[in-house]
């Protein structure tokens, strides 16, 4: 299984990448919008881990641009915006599902 963190927290992304390398999955991390955008749409991921507030590109932008580039990657949502209209836009975008941080590697 490979999957794609977009995060522009170093120690965030390092310690996801840590805890899903130690379960043998294949994970790739990029740290701006434009780049997540670009590798969400040209590699085949198996989950996409998205941040909302990034570099060069929301994370919503990116989440709309996959969507519709017809992607159907399942994406997760993780960043520290935690209001229900958020989550709402969040998921409305496209994203699969939404994990506020902080938050416990068992979520």
């Amino acid at each position: 299984m490979r999957i794609l963190i977009v995060e522009d927290e170093p120690k965030v992304a390092s310690f996801i990448r840590r805890a899903l390398e130690e379960e043998s999955y294949a994970v790739d991390v990029c740290s701006d919008g434009i780049q997540g955008r670009d590798l969400a749409s040209e590699v085949d991921y198996d989950l996409i881990i998205l941040d909302l507030m990034l570099p060069g590109l929301s994370g919503i932008d990116v989440l709309k641009a996959v969507r519709d580039a017809k992607v159907t990657t399942p994406i997760l949502i993780l960043t520290a915006r935690s209001k229900v209209d958020q989550r709402v836009k969040g998921l409305d975008a496209g994203a699969d599902d939404y994990l506020t941080k902080p938050f416990a590697i068992e979520e």
